[in-house]
């Protein structure tokens, strides 16, 4: 195996050239002097699906999922990927239910589509929760768990590494607008890959010298269901002693999707690839290419973390977010260790900038716009610009407070049950449900912002106290998202058949007549057909859950 030294010289050089080289691509692939707001904040609607995909894929992976990952494929096994894989799913309904209302209504941010579907009250909330949310989750939590990273190799001071990486994504972001963050990301997300596939592949050939020859022997060398991806409801405990598993086959079925769908069909940091589309078969084959991508990191991110149990768990011990550094710094040679680092921040870097850009997309068109509809198109860029970097400002001094979470990971999944919840009910259903109105948006919306906010102050652990939900009640967390939808649903039903229905022509052309439609119509008779790359990927999901259940 290669040495224990950290990052050598020539590491750091790889590092640097990363860095410069990928500001100057974005900066030459998107910056234009005379930019029009199409141009800055949908790339001029020009992309193809292999561009979607890999940017929609980057935009997801931040350095919390390559650290994250590792560290509970060591902690608690690859049920954990399925995060990764029921994205897939949720990929599939972007790309089937939700992507040809999007383009179609030649929107530019999804406030503007609840409001074409609902009303501006809907726009104006939803707006509100966007942009915190990308604050809060996509840019602050991302910072702090990539400075770090940066910590743990160079040494350097994390407050210093966020200050960094924030500009340094900040300037081609402000200048190259989406096409910069879309081509940056097609790079990264080769980068991210390559880097992660070598990790795995240097792990798996250091297993003979560790006596294991065999996948039954490296079964047999993991814990317990460390290697399957479906887990019990209870959980193995003390005899006598009840305890709801955390990651069961119900939590994840039922919960993830709740937040799933939110993520991946309805958030404007994700969404805003498909929007940037040349053509819808562009936009719904980005989707699902996407999903094909969300297979491999069950394989090069949480997989490794199992190799990690088997071959350094005496050096890793009771800190699995240590995992990848471990990894890193026993199995691969100098120059690989410089580009996965590279790799980390790519991660990084894509996660910041798809936020920043939709940040300011929707203070643009949602905020400016609708306050002053004459604005000039050059100001609007402007205002996008610097509406960016205000943000990712606030996110600096707001990401100096990750360290008083309990568990990075866990956070980044319970902030958006404070939104989350009821944000998927009002558009699974109102893209479905002709019947639902503004009335019922809001008060769904409403109701899962107060519940969900009360559930955050008393259950995520800012100090390290304990969660009295999860640890107290014995809920799971993915499980609170699955209940929180059922009652944001319920409130959303029942205030809209309290109140006057929408005009018919309102929602004309907003939502599914009858839910089979969305399969409906001519095929291509080609694998791009979108429901024929849909089918496929269905089918290969289904096959590996069988293989790793």
């Amino acid at each position: 195996m290669p040495g224990e030294a950290g990052i050598t010289l020539i590491d750091t050089i790889i590092i640097i050239a990363y860095l410069v080289g990928i500001v100057a691509v974005g900066i030459f692939a998107g910056y234009k002097k005379d930019t029009s707001s199409e141009d800055f904040f949908l790339g001029g609607r020009s992309l193809k699906w292999p561009i979607i995909g890999t940017g929609l894929f980057c935009a997801n992976i931040s350095t919390i999922h390559l650290v994250g990952l590792a560290s509970s494929g060591y902690q608690h096994g690859l049920v954990v990927g399925n995060f990764e894989w029921m994205a897939a799913f949720c990929l599939i309904l972007l790309g089937m239910v939700f992507a040809p209302f999007y383009f179609r209504s030649k929107i530019s941010t999804l406030p503007e589509y609840v409001e074409k579907r609902y009303g501006s009250g809907a726009r104006s909330f939803l707006a509100g929760i966007f942009i915190m949310s990308a604050l809060l989750v996509h840019i602050g939590i991302s910072l702090y768990a990539g400075a770090k990273v940066l910590e743990a190799f160079f040494g350097i001071n994390y407050i210093v590494s966020i200050i960094g990486i924030s500009v340094i994504t900040a300037i081609y972001t402000i200048l190259g607008g989406l096409k910069a963050v879309m081509i940056t990301d097609a790079i990264q997300a080769v980068l991210l890959l390559g880097g992660a596939a070598l990790l795995t592949w240097f792990g798996i050939q250091a297993l003979p010298e560790a006596g294991i020859d065999s996948w039954a022997a490296f079964k047999a060398a993991c814990k317990p269901d460390q290697l399957s991806m479906i887990q019990p409801i209870i959980a193995e405990g003390a005899p006598g002693k009840f305890s709801l598993n955390e990651f069961s086959w119900y939590s994840i079925l039922f919960g993830y999707p709740v937040l799933g769908i939110w993520y991946w069909c309805t958030d404007q940091t994700i969404v805003q690839k498909i929007l940037s589309a040349k053509t819808e078969k562009d936009g719904r084959d980005g989707a699902i290419f996407a999903g094909y991508l969300k297979i491999l990191p069950v394989f090069l991110m949480v997989l490794p973390g199992a190799v990690g149990y088997v071959l350094f768990k005496d050096k890793i011990g009771d800190d699995p977010d240590s995992t990848l550094m471990v990894m890193m710094t026993n199995l691969l040679p100098v120059g690989i260790r410089g580009l996965m680092a590279a790799g980390l921040l790519a991660a990084l870097m894509s996660t910041i900038e798809a936020a920043l850009n939709s940040t300011a997309t929707m203070a643009a068109e949602d905020i400016l716009k609708r306050i002053r509809p004459n604005t000039p198109d050059r100001q609007l860029v402007t205002i996008g610009r610097i509406t960016a970097g205000v943000v990712v400002v606030l996110a600096m001094l707001w990401s100096t407070q990750g360290g008083k979470f309990g568990s990075i990971f866990e956070a980044i999944n319970k902030i958006p049950m404070a939104f989350a919840p009821g944000i998927t009910a009002i558009f699974l259903w109102g893209i479905f449900w002709k019947r639902g109105n503004n009335q019922g948006a809001l008060a769904a919306m409403i109701f899962n912002v107060v519940v969900g906010l009360i559930y955050l102050a008393i259950d995520i652990p800012l100090i390290g106290e304990k969660q009295l939900i999860a640890k107290e009640l014995g809920i799971p967390f993915m499980q609170v998202g699955w209940y929180l939808f059922i009652l944001s649903s319920i409130v959303y039903f029942v205030v809209s058949l309290c109140t006057p229905a929408p005009a018919p022509e309102k929602v004309e052309g907003l939502c599914w007549t009858r839910p089979l439609d969305a399969l409906r119509g001519k095929m291509e008779g080609t694998l791009t057909d979108p429901r024929v790359m849909a089918g496929i990927l269905f089918a290969i999901m289904v096959v590996l859950y069988i293989i790793l259940h």
